[in-house]
């Protein structure tokens, strides 16, 4: 299964690179009856992406399922990329693979532990459930997920101490306003 998962890594990074003019992007669903995929956190690339080195020794970029963390440079994208560090970066992790995306990375849920880390990043206000993403989810992860989020954001924590945070989907269409309250955490 995961040589299986690899190939269609290595297959959609290819065509990625060699043909991005020429293809549509597709996404790849793999389901969630997917078997997990165990390895070690070798990089944290920002809030909600890691490398992760399979028991198998091959690396794997893995985007974390039905969440959006701030983009390097929006406020908090920093602090949730810290935060992500702390959860993962250099520990053993299992994947629960979700989908391949247009990029070739995998999606998939992370777990430490038995901890869903998607989820203890919610808890701490430090991204987003990702609404175009979430109803995906199986409607258990969906509540635990939209209840987390709920909770931060009653609480004020992390990115909800801001008065309007920007999610990062409509940060990426151009709205890019830094906030007082992030400048002044910095």
């Amino acid at each position: 299964m995961t040589v299986r998962l690899i190939v269609l890594l290595i297959v959609s990074s290819v065509l990625a690179v060699f043909g991005q003019d020429q293809l549509k992007p597709a996404t790849y669903y793999l389901g969630l009856e997917q078997a997990p995929i165990r390895g070690r956190a070798i990089g944290i690339i920002d809030g909600d992406t890691i490398k992760v080195l399979s028991a198998d020794k091959e690396q794997i970029l893995v985007r974390i399922a039905f969440i959006d963390a701030p983009e390097k440079g929006q406020p908090f994208g920093e602090r949730a990329k810290e935060a992500l560090s702390k959860l993962v970066f250099d520990k053993e992790v299992e994947l629960s693979p979700h989908t391949i995306d247009r990029y070739g990375r995998l999606v998939a849920r992370v777990f430490v532990s038995n901890q869903d880390v998607g989820l203890e990043l919610l808890k701490a206000g430090l991204c987003w459930v990702y609404e175009k993403y979430i109803t995906r989810a199986t409607l258990a992860i969906e509540a635990s997920y939209r209840a987390a989020q709920a909770l931060a954001e009653s609480d004020r924590l992390g990115l909800w101490q801001d008065p309007a945070p920007v999610p990062p989907w409509e940060w990426r269409k151009g709205e890019k306003e830094p906030s007082n309250i992030a400048q002044k955490t910095i």
